[in-house]
């Protein structure tokens, strides 16, 4: 049984494209297939995996999503790119907002994404969406494909404030589209240890959210280790192995392997 999984935030810079990428090869390092799909027009996935110019791709999300509009075929493996880790994955490109806007006319709009990964989930045990950082109809097309979702959040005030609204979103997704999407939980990054206001952002939302979503246990420490490896291309298990932030990844990779169980 393949696992989608959509890594959503609508606030930006929380670190979801890092997380989709350290979690999917770090499940690959555990013997796991994945495919990585990235639903996001800025292409910050397809950089970090070495990418240089995403808008320059032949085949891309956008071609595979407008197939399935049009009834095309899509052939196995079509614009499925393999990286040197042991992870494939659906890179994006600028023109993913021009479907964004073109979606509201097609028959059952909210449910292209979750079409085509029904083709090809069963050559992979996970699947793993980059959500855009806003609530439009890609997201929400992310949100119907998947059977949970995974919230990184900033120890920072104005991105947890953000929480609420994010959760009552996959609340309503839930209601009325997709009544099988649960929240994996919660994931704290950027978090500055040095701190105590990064502690005590930490502590509020265990207190409030923590009896209604899972919090995981470890979080992403703050470091610039992490920023670096979107220019080298590679994840953060060979740009720096032995530092923190491998660390935090490997703990939520074992983490979200357990919840498999």
């Amino acid at each position: 049984m393949c696992r989608v999984i959509s890594v959503a935030n609508q606030k930006g810079g929380v670190g979801k494209t890092t997380t989709c990428v350290n979690l999917g090869i770090g499940l690959v390092r555990a013997g796991k297939k994945v495919l990585l799909v990235e639903a996001d027009a800025q292409g910050s996935m397809a950089v970090s995996l070495g990418i240089a110019e995403p808008d320059e791709l032949e085949v891309t999300l956008v071609n595979i999503m407008e197939k399935v509009i049009n009834d095309d075929d899509v052939e196995l493996g079509e614009g499925i790119i393999h990286h040197e880790e042991g992870i494939d994955f659906i890179p994006a490109n600028i023109e993913l907002a021009g479907l964004e806007t073109s979606l509201v006319n097609v028959m059952s709009r909210e449910t292209i994404l979750r079409q085509y990964l029904d083709c090809v989930k069963r050559e992979y045990d996970f699947v793993i969406i980059d959500c855009m950082p806003s609530f439009g109809m890609i997201t929400i097309n992310a949100l119907v494909a998947a059977d949970s979702v995974l919230i990184p959040v900033e120890a920072a005030y104005l991105p947890v404030k953000g929480l609420q609204q994010l959760i009552k979103t996959i609340g309503r997704v839930r209601r009325k589209l997709n009544p099988t999407l649960d929240i994996m939980g919660i994931l704290l990054t950027k978090v500055d240890r040095r701190t105590n206001f990064a502690r005590d952002i930490s502590a509020q939302i265990r207190e409030v959210y923590g009896n209604k979503v899972h919090i995981f246990e470890n979080c992403i420490p703050m470091s610039v280790k992490a920023a670096e490896t979107t220019a080298e291309g590679k994840s953060i298990y060979l740009h720096d192995p032995k530092g923190i932030v491998a660390g935090g990844y490997f703990s939520l990779t074992q983490e979200v392997l357990a919840d498999e169980e």
